[in-house]
């Protein structure tokens, strides 16, 4: 029987974790410390694997329905949905590791050594400039920002630092 949010929303702990069961093996994790956790079990070539939604109530029974059906999609095609889920978040964090903001802050942390205070804020400011234009854009992307990034470059010149 499918749930409904009045018996999760009524589900107590006990002293040993449970299941409430939706169907298709998605089910609500009910913790003794009081989670209660969407996840989904499902086998992919052969090797039985857990899929994680969210945390009840910040996830929804509705929300966390579409997500299983997106997720038993992706599966019906051949394709593994946790690990698309986890590329996914592996070519977010490069991308941010990867942005000028990220790489130009590197860079500053090591080049200041050794400099008068006033030329190492002279330079972040700039440094900041540059960051604001290009709004921490991943380091593939800034080749066709270099005019821009030229004219920041004069606007700072001109201000006279």
């Amino acid at each position: 029987m499918p749930l409904t949010n009045t018996v999760i929303r009524k589900a107590k702990t006990q002293d040993e974790t449970y299941r409430l069961s939706d169907g298709g093996s998605l089910y609500l994790w009910v913790t003794p410390a009081g989670g209660k956790l969407w996840r989904w079990a499902y086998r992919h070539e052969g090797k039985e694997k857990l899929m994680s939604f969210g945390k009840y109530p910040e996830v929804s029974l509705a929300l966390a329905r579409e997500r299983h059906s997106e997720a038993r999609k992706l599966l019906a095609t051949g394709l593994d949905p946790m690990a698309l889920l986890k590329a996914a978040k592996a070519a977010e964090k490069a991308a941010i590791e990867n942005s000028f903001q990220s790489i130009a802050s590197r860079w500053l942390e090591q080049w200041e050594d050794g400099k008068s205070p006033r030329h190492v804020e002279s330079v972040r400011g700039l440094a900041y400039a540059i960051c604001s234009l290009l709004s921490a854009t991943a380091t593939p992307q800034v080749r066709p920002l270099i005019p821009p990034i030229g004219k920041c470059l004069c606007a700072w010149r001109r201000r006279g630092q």
